[in-house]
C-alpha cells in the first residue's frame, strides 16, 4: 500500500507500507508522515485531513489519535476512489505510461 499526503500547497511525504494495514500501522504512518508534512505544508494555517472509512483509519483508537494532535477530519465514504485525489493522480499516470 501507498500513503502519500497531497495538498494546494504541495506535496507531503510518500510512504509504501508492507501488508496488511491495522489501526496500529495506520497511527505510525500518520504520526510520521502526515503530520509532519502537514507542519510544512500548512505551519499553523487551519486545515482538514480527508480519508477514507476504511476500518483502521475509523478506529477508536485512530479518531482518538487524531483528537488527541487536533486533526480536522472530513469524512468521506469508503470503496469511493471516484472521490479520491490521489487516485485520480494514480490514474493520470497509468494513462501515460
Amino acid at each position: 500500500m501507498v500513503c502519500g499526503c497531497i495538498s494546494a500547497h504541495g506535496m507531503g511525504d510518500l510512504n509504501i507500507c508492507e501488508g496488511t494495514i491495522k489501526a496500529e500501522q495506520s497511527i505510525q504512518v500518520l504520526e510520521q508522515h502526515m503530520l509532519p508534512s502537514r507542519q510544512c505544508l500548512f505551519q499553523r494555517r487551519p486545515c482538514l485531513f480527508q480519508y477514507d472509512n476504511d476500518k483502521p483509519h475509523s478506529a477508536r483508537i485512530t479518531t482518538a489519535c487524531l483528537c488527541r494532535k487536533r486533526v480536522r477530519v472530513l469524512n468521506w465514504p469508503a470503496c469511493s476512489p471516484d472521490l479520491s485525489p490521489t487516485e485520480i493522480i494514480w490514474r493520470i499516470m497509468k494513462q501515460q505510461i
